[in-house]
């Protein structure tokens, strides 16, 4: 579908930010940005750059973010002492948009969606998933919370980034969404992980094992990819160990606040945090294989 030009802001031009940003630029719509540290072209010399979010949200109509976690998407929304937000641009203009294509607690962004509608924009959560590759590839899943109207506005940019774009419900359920993919993903990542470990100590080819297994019942994407990584010992970040680390937190914190047990879900954190404390948060979520060796006293190959 195209879409005439718009003057779109982008907050955050991470290692997923960037590309998704990029999209958007290779669209053709003018791009106003900012983001921590320094900004990386291409949007230097095609994107303008802002001194600050509430910059951003004063020169576009719609504004993206992308930051780590929810402390930082509420200093990006409402400011900080000597820093003025998202919130500050809006004030005194009407049906401006914000999306937060951040990962973050489902309650929390029921709030912050509160506070920015009744400055009289919109908001929409539309965490994202599939890593680095799919924002590369703009092949993202990007599942969204909030009003249908709104959504109808922005969904033609969101699918410059993804290919599967959908409105789960409400503000908030975006994010829920989010957490119920980390949770599946996590679990499956430790499935492998194990089956790996279990398969090479046995003193079979782990290459071999992943071949077969490809082409039954256990075949999964995870397996195809990050048995891959495992394999091969490629844990360069795609999604790294820490920002899996966050998510399954959320997951435990929603857990208690819903009175439901996750228990798959409470032992894959803690493999998470193992890693993290070996040293590992920055590897790729691949990398909680290592964990799992740590305990057998066995890699799936050498290192």
């Amino acid at each position: 579908m195209t879409t005439a030009a718009q003057k779109i802001g982008f907050i955050g031009l991470g290692i997923m930010g960037a590309p998704m940003a990029g999209h958007l630029l290779d669209a053709g719509h003018e791009l106003f940005v900012n983001t921590h540290g320094n900004t990386p072209e291409p949007f230097v010399s095609k994107a303008t750059i802002c001194g600050s979010a509430a910059e951003v949200a004063r020169k576009a109509d719609i504004v993206f973010i992308m930051v780590p976690d929810t402390p930082d998407v509420e200093k990006v929304l409402f400011g900080a002492p000597g820093a003025e937000g998202v919130a500050d641009g809006l004030k005194g203009s009407q049906g401006k948009i914000v999306v937060d294509c951040s990962s973050i607690d489902p309650i929390a962004t029921k709030e912050f969606a509160r506070r920015i509608v009744a400055l009289g924009a919109g908001y929409i959560d539309a965490p994202v998933s599939g890593g680095e590759v799919g924002a590369k590839a703009a092949s993202l899943t990007i599942m969204c919370g909030g009003d249908e109207g709104t959504f109808g506005r922005v969904k033609p940019l969101l699918d410059k980034m993804g290919k599967n774009v959908t409105l789960v419900g409400g503000a908030g359920d975006g994010q829920v969404c989010k957490v119920a993919n980390q949770i599946i993903v996590a679990l499956n990542i430790a499935a492998v992980s194990e089956a790996l470990v279990f398969a090479s100590k046995a003193g079979a080819d782990p290459a071999k094992v992943r071949q077969a297994l490809m082409g039954g019942f256990a075949s999964s994407r995870i397996l195809e990819v990050h048995g891959e990584r495992m394999i091969k010992r490629t844990f360069a970040p795609g999604f790294r160990i820490s920002l899996h680390q966050k998510d399954l937190n959320l997951a435990m914190q929603s857990a208690r606040s819903l009175g439901v047990a996750l228990p798959q879900t409470a032992n894959a954190a803690q493999l998470m945090n193992a890693c993290a404390a070996m040293g590992y948060g920055q590897l790729d979520h691949s990398a909680l294989v290592k964990a799992l060796e740590a305990l057998a006293q066995h890699t799936v190959t050498p290192d």
